[in-house]
């Protein structure tokens, strides 16, 4: 059955059909809507699960914890600053193995304050621990909440998923809906064997000495490596369920082709558009979408792009003083695999501005212009009005 949804309202069935026991809530824009929705669902009884109101992000994303590590399956939204007060327990969650599922709908971080979708938040704590998972649409958005909670309790590993603000959590369009008793035969009941209990007391997140703090930070790392053949097994098991197939990539004739756009999130349909027109004109390009951008899926990234000639990487989100995000790690990807290959970068929709196929279009010719990488350029800036301070 298809439906005409708003994005927000495509997680929060999702979420419902998940069945978790514990929803924390504390309201941000552009996430409010997912948490309203759920409140609806348990005070109409279609949802039976504790809606426990926080006093802030960080005492929502504590509960979870908290939740989850007693042995609930658990939820919660957040963005942008929400995001990072949460960052002390993000850290927490991965460090003890707690199979939380979150959302992040992505916003601009202040200053100067600003409520629009870029991915400057969620990658600010790309390096907590969590699995981090981009979506595309209502209906990539809806259906990876249910991968996010097999993800989870198969790796024992945070999952965050980010969907773009207001582009995706505030617009419509049609979605095809879930079947619970499908729902369920993909996602069995939660168990978690490590559940804090009178019965069996043990401890989560204890005190570690110089002599063994970093044997488990590397049992960490080698659980997120792994977690891409979740990831992938996650995808191929809905496909058989539902019909739809997922993975690490999202590509679009990105074989055999000279220029390869990577992007992440809603832009790719823009690029699509892009990848189309240039297309017709002759122009040998295609594009690849990072579903999954943690754990970074290098091997599967390097395999679509060893033949091409140039990549130009269209990122939400850069670290100032160096480069864009994206960019650079693949760039180290190639370096370590010695693959040589052009990798231009570039910076565009940042706070919500309009990333056009015009604009597109232009950095696709920038790139042809000369042999030398941009570096991080950025997309139509504005240069009189970044002059300065304040």
């Amino acid at each position: 059955m298809r439906k005409l949804l708003e994005g927000s309202r495509a997680v929060a069935e999702a979420v419902r059909l998940c069945e978790p026991q514990v929803i924390a809530a504390y309201p941000i824009t552009p996430q409010t809507h997912i948490i309203e929705h759920l409140a609806q669902f348990v005070a109409d009884a279609e949802l039976h699960a504790e809606f426990i109101n926080a006093e802030s992000e960080f005492g929502a994303i504590s509960i979870v914890q908290g939740a989850v590590a007693a042995g609930s399956r658990a939820f919660t939204a957040s963005a942008s600053q929400g995001l990072l007060l949460m960052t002390e327990v993000l850290f927490n969650i991965a460090g003890m193995r707690l199979p939380v599922v979150m959302v992040c709908a992505n916003r601009a971080v202040s200053a100067p304050i600003n409520i629009f979708c870029d991915h400057q938040d969620s990658m600010s704590v790309r390096d907590a621990g969590w699995i981090q998972l981009y979506v595309e649409t209502n209906q990539e958005a809806m259906d990876s909440i249910v991968q996010a909670y097999y993800i989870a309790e198969h790796c024992e590993l945070p999952v965050m998923l980010c969907m773009d603000g207001f582009l995706l959590t505030h617009t419509f369009e049609p979605v095809e809906l879930l079947d619970q008793d499908t729902v369920k035969s993909y996602l069995p009941t939660f168990t978690f064997n490590r559940m804090l209990s009178p019965d069996q007391p043990h401890t989560l997140g204890a005190g570690s000495e110089p002599e063994n703090y970093l044997e488990y930070r590397y049992a960490q790392h080698q659980a997120m490596d792994k977690s891409a053949t979740i990831v992938t097994a996650a995808g191929d098991k809905f496909a058989a369920a539902f019909g739809r197939s997922y993975g690490l990539l999202d590509c679009y004739f990105s074989q055999d082709v000279e220029t390869v756009f990577v992007t992440l999130g809603s832009a790719m349909g823009v690029v699509r558009d892009v990848v189309d027109t240039l297309r017709a004109q002759g122009e040998s390009v295609g594009a690849v979408r990072l579903r999954c951008f943690r754990p970074f899926p290098a091997e599967a990234l390097l395999a679509k792009l060893e033949k091409s000639c140039r990549v130009i990487v269209l990122e939400k989100a850069f670290s100032c003083g160096a480069s864009g995000i994206v960019a650079t790690e693949l760039r180290a990807a190639l370096q370590l695999a010695g693959v040589s290959l052009l990798v231009h970068g570039y910076i565009c929709g940042l706070g919500g501005r309009d990333l056009t196929c015009k604009v597109v279009e232009n950095i696709y010719q920038q790139s042809l212009a000369g042999p030398i990488a941009q570096r991080h350029g950025f997309a139509g800036i504005n240069v009189t009005s970044s002059e300065g301070g304040g």
